[in-house]
């Protein structure tokens, strides 16, 4: 899974959702004790097996003395799975559309099936100093009622039970922004959403049932 979620990163940064050492993944076994979060500093277009550093999620601990140090954002995560118990990957990134639509008022419109199936429902918290609890506490309290959690002026958290579900949730989530984006340009902010009866049935993808 660690090897997948590398893919992720480096696709993230081919897709400009995030720039730099910006963003951190993590990942951990259904029901698992521990998970693997990326290690701080790293660039997520250039992830081994390294870079991901074993830590309980009970109290934060790390597992391997001689691992790097986890990401500043590891209360992020380990804050989710205890929230979530149902969540395997949680996935931080910076996307540019998704981060001026929340920093300009507007509500990101889920404008294809795609966007609803694999999206979700999409909360929202303030501001908060990045790594710090306070953070942690409020995303987690968010994501008991959404897949995808806006960070005001600093990113997303993506949630899913697997890396390729959290892989399309986080690139049709900013593909939504970035539609909504176009609309409300063209002065269109009424732009209507996908209605839900038309949404795939359950065990098939939107792509599948189009």
């Amino acid at each position: 899974m660690c090897d997948q979620l590398a893919q992720v990163g480096a696709d993230a940064v081919r897709a400009g959702l995030v720039v730099g050492s910006g963003g951190n993944l993590s990942v951990r076994a259904p029901g698992g004790a521990e998970c693997w979060v990326t290690a701080r500093g790293t660039w997520l277009d250039r992830l081994t097996l390294r870079d991901f550093v074993p830590v309980r999620i009970a109290d934060g601990a790390p597992l391997d003395p001689a691992a790097p140090v986890a990401s500043t954002e590891v209360a992020l995560h380990l804050h989710t799975y205890r929230a979530r118990p149902d969540v395997t990957v949680v996935v931080h990134l910076h996307p540019q559309s998704v981060l001026l639509l929340d920093a300009l008022g507007e509500r990101i419109r889920l404008v294809t099936t795609d966007h609803a199936f694999y999206v979700g429902r999409i909360a929202r918290v303030g501001a908060y100093p990045p790594g710090s609890t306070l953070l942690a506490e409020r995303a987690a309290a968010a994501a008991t009622e959404a897949e995808c959690v806006i960070l005001a002026h600093h990113g997303c958290s993506v949630l899913a039970d697997s890396v390729e579900l959290a892989h399309k949730r986080v690139r049709n989530l900013e593909e939504a922004a970035q539609l909504t984006y176009r609309a409300v340009l063209l002065g269109r902010g009424d732009i209507p959403e996908c209605p839900p009866d038309v949404l795939p049935a359950q065990g098939q993808t939107a792509t599948q049932a189009i």
